[in-house]
């Protein structure tokens, strides 16, 4: 696994097993979010916003599967046979429209890497994007 440094550029990434392989144009000054949404909130999901051009699946469509829930604009993707979500495509206008929604979790990255990217918090239970939620520590 190759492991970059603190800056932007080209990342490469993936689920547990290998079966799933992407490259992604992630910018840490561009920061992250944790969503306080049911599904974020249970996986306690960090995670990059990219636009979907920024994002390249390289391998594993074939082991992606599905999951969407309420209004089903959020297409969450997952390994099927290690069960890491990897990333989701979403349509959110408040935040831009089409989006990639990237687990940084799943970068090929050093630890040092993760703990520079600032985090914004989400009340996506809420669907109150102008706002986080009042609480956050457990996110």
């Amino acid at each position: 696994m190759s492991e970059h440094t603190p800056d932007s550029g080209t990342f490469h990434g993936g689920c547990h097993c290998g079966a799933v392989r992407f490259r992604a144009q992630v910018d840490p000054a561009q920061g992250s979010v944790r969503c306080n949404c049911s599904l974020c909130a249970r996986m306690r999901r960090w995670a990059a916003i990219l636009a979907p051009s920024a994002f390249e699946l390289l391998e594993g469509e074939d082991a992606l599967a599905d999951y969407r829930f309420g209004r089903g604009v959020a297409r969450h993707r997952f390994c099927r046979h290690c069960g890491v979500h990897v990333f989701a495509q979403n349509h959110v206008e408040e935040l831009g429209g089409d989006y990639v929604s990237l687990s940084l979790a799943c970068l090929d990255v050093a630890p040092q890497w993760l703990a520079a990217v600032p985090v914004a918090y989400l009340n996506g239970r809420d669907e109150d994007w102008e706002r986080p939620p009042a609480v956050t520590a457990h996110m």
